[in-house]
């Protein structure tokens, strides 16, 4: 299964300059609980947004860049590519940036969206989802508090 995992604001924000826009907690735990032990699919700008590989995770890195080899990491250079190295019994997790996500859109069976309560000034969006093509399966308030800024949902949809 091809599942996109991603955490957006209201009007669909992802990041600015190659960051995120807010420090949820919670949302980490979830990120780590789905994706350990999967591969993740990934832009080069994502994965060197992390200070190391994520671990018990096996990187996929789509580039252009031809000379592009960080240690550990499998390169391709198209989605095409790196759903090829994933064998068939895995489940694949595209988690962006949104270049990715885009390409990723007709293909994924599921969403694990973290939609963020608010709007954020942004210059990376998740793309948007036409209900004709997805139904929300699942559901998980959490209000902001003491650890968490803003108050969130993980929202999980299938392709219809």
């Amino acid at each position: 299964m091809t599942i996109m995992i991603a955490a957006a604001g209201k009007n669909n924000a992802l990041g600015k300059d190659n960051d995120l826009l807010w420090h949820l907690p919670d949302d980490f735990k979830r990120f780590k609980q789905l994706t350990t032990n999967h591969f993740i699919i990934m832009g080069r700008k994502t994965f060197e947004s992390f200070p190391k590989p994520l671990p018990n995770r096996t990187h996929i890195v789509i580039t252009r860049q031809a000379n592009y080899h960080p240690d550990g990491v499998i390169v391709v250079g198209d989605l095409n590519e790196a759903l090829k190295k994933v064998p068939q019994n895995e489940d694949s997790y595209i988690i962006g940036g949104g270049e990715i996500y885009l390409l990723a859109l007709p293909i994924a069976d599921k969403i694990e969206l973290t939609r963020v309560h608010a709007d954020f000034d942004a210059d990376t969006f998740f793309p948007p989802l036409e209900s004709t093509q997805w139904q929300l399966v699942g559901e998980e308030y959490h209000p902001k508090d003491e650890k968490h800024t803003y108050g969130f949902t993980f929202e999980s949809y299938v392709r219809k």
